[in-house]
């Protein structure tokens, strides 16, 4: 029964099969009935002026983080997020009660030692060291004690006065010397700390100045970090600030095109949550070295941003227009095909095709810039490319003539 049923199965096989095979056939032969029609178009040569486009991120012109230079308490916060500020407008003002003690005190300190120097005027300074107070004390003194030791010792070389007498009297005028020096010595080290008292003075004035922190610049608040009654301490953070316009937008640019991009150069600027609206900028910054793993150098535009429109932090394209004027070879971009990892165009020459590795410069409209593969005047495949290859046969495609409309 079993080989019965294969018996009986094999003929109907082998008929299956032939009948595969007839069908193959007509198939294959309509493959290679002849070549492959393709639409075809001319390498060409075009005049362009380079514009170099690429995207960037925007940045505040500048950006600053406000801060604490002494502790206390802070007794008033002013502004919010989003408020404009006014440069020299008061932030934070934190309790200022012990930096005015301090400054009291050094003021003090400062007015007693002026006044062992004879001087009233806090910024009076010393302009002979031998007319303060104690100086001339200690020289009326080296003064009376010289000249009664020169009487004694006249009365004792005309036998009239004592031994002793000339004896006293040269100590005296000895120690009163020694106490003129002193004087002199002492006063210049009272000089000194009259500086010293000036000078902390200045630094007590100066803390009780930084209680009140104000705004280096028109600036916008991007952050407060500050609470009325919180007790702040130096360095603490309590704004941050920005200033958005100009505001600066920063480009990555091929280190190719290093040549093409100068300071003052106009760039077009365009956002996506404006669209259809061009922003004009200037570039003003170019950094002087390549980011050697991407292969490009950041620039920097600055943009007129009055109405605060743009912020920073936004995604924008540039286009800079530059004045490098240069003849290139150009296709469409659709005779370009991606396969394997490279870009391939497919040369047409007496009805075959030659596929080549083509190296890809800018987009300009509808064309791509080739850089290497191609040469003016030949003609290339931009159609049925995915079934192209070298060796390929191809014809001219001809278009279908139209219908007339009232057809």
């Amino acid at each position: 029964m079993n080989s019965s049923v294969v018996f009986l199965t094999l003929p109907l096989l082998l008929s299956v099969l032939v009948g595969c095979n007839k069908q193959a056939g007509p198939v294959q032969a309509k493959q290679e009935s002849g070549p492959l029609a393709v639409r075809m178009t001319d390498v060409k040569v075009r005049d362009i002026t380079r514009v170099v486009e690429t995207t960037g991120t925007l940045f505040p012109f500048e950006e600053a983080v406000i801060s604490a230079e002494i502790g206390g308490k802070a007794e008033e916060v002013r502004f919010d997020l989003g408020d404009v500020v006014e440069k020299g407008q008061v932030l934070v003002r934190i309790n200022d009660e012990e930096q005015r003690y301090q400054v009291q005190q050094s003021e003090a300190q400062l007015r007693q030692s002026l006044e062992r120097l004879g001087l009233k005027a806090e910024n009076e300074k010393v302009a002979d060291i031998r007319e303060t107070p104690d100086v001339r004390r200690a020289k009326a003194d080296l003064t009376e004690a010289e000249q009664r030791f020169k009487r004694t010792r006249q009365l004792v070389d005309q036998n009239i006065g004592a031994k002793s007498e000339l004896d006293q009297a040269s100590s005296r005028f000895q120690a009163a010397q020694a106490a003129y020096d002193a004087t002199i010595n002492q006063t210049r080290n009272l000089v000194q700390e009259v500086e010293r008292f000036r000078a902390n003075l200045e630094i007590e004035r100066k803390k009780l100045r930084d209680t009140t922190v104000k705004s280096p610049f028109r600036a916008i608040v991007k952050e407060r970090q500050a609470s009325l009654g919180q007790f702040v301490g130096p360095n603490t953070p309590l704004f941050v600030l920005v200033k958005i316009d100009p505001i600066r937008l920063r480009i990555e640019i091929p280190e190719r095109m290093a040549p093409w991009i100068k300071v003052n150069q106009q760039a077009e600027v365009s956002l996506e949550a404006f669209e259809g609206r061009k922003f004009q900028g200037k570039i003003w910054r170019i950094s002087p070295t390549v980011d050697q793993s991407k292969r490009t150098f950041v620039a920097e535009a600055l943009i007129d941003n009055k109405l605060g429109e743009l912020k920073p932090g936004s995604y924008a394209k540039a286009r800079v227009p530059t004045s490098k004027n240069e003849r290139i070879v150009v296709v469409p971009q659709r005779a370009v095909y991606y396969v394997l990892g490279s870009n391939k165009a497919y040369v047409v020459k007496d009805g075959v095709i030659d596929a080549r590795d083509v190296r890809l410069g800018d987009r300009i409209d509808q064309d791509v810039e080739i850089l290497e593969g191609l040469a003016e005047g030949e003609k290339v495949a931009t159609s049925q490319l995915a079934r192209l290859d070298t060796g390929t046969k191809v014809k001219l495609a001809v278009d279908a003539p139209k219908k007339n409309a009232g057809q």
